[in-house]
């Protein structure tokens, strides 16, 4: 996925995987993924978000976190 936040690319494509957490099982419509992500060529960290219709993200997205939050 892509999305352009304030001018800066972010692609999970393009950044590594810092950490992945999921919730629930794969079509749980209650489970959800969260995965953090760094993208070297931006320098910026990211939250990619996916899940069931019933969880907290039930749409996919990407949010761009502080590298303190990160952290």
């Amino acid at each position: 996925m892509k999305k352009t936040i304030c001018e800066k690319v972010y692609d999970t494509e393009k950044a590594a995987v810092v950490k992945k957490l999921t919730f629930g099982k794969f079509g749980d419509p209650d489970g959800y993924e969260k995965t953090l992500y760094y993208q070297t060529d931006i320098e910026k960290y990211f939250v990619y978000t996916n899940g069931g219709e019933n969880s907290p993200y039930p749409e996919e997205n990407i949010k761009r976190i502080s590298e303190d939050i990160a952290k």
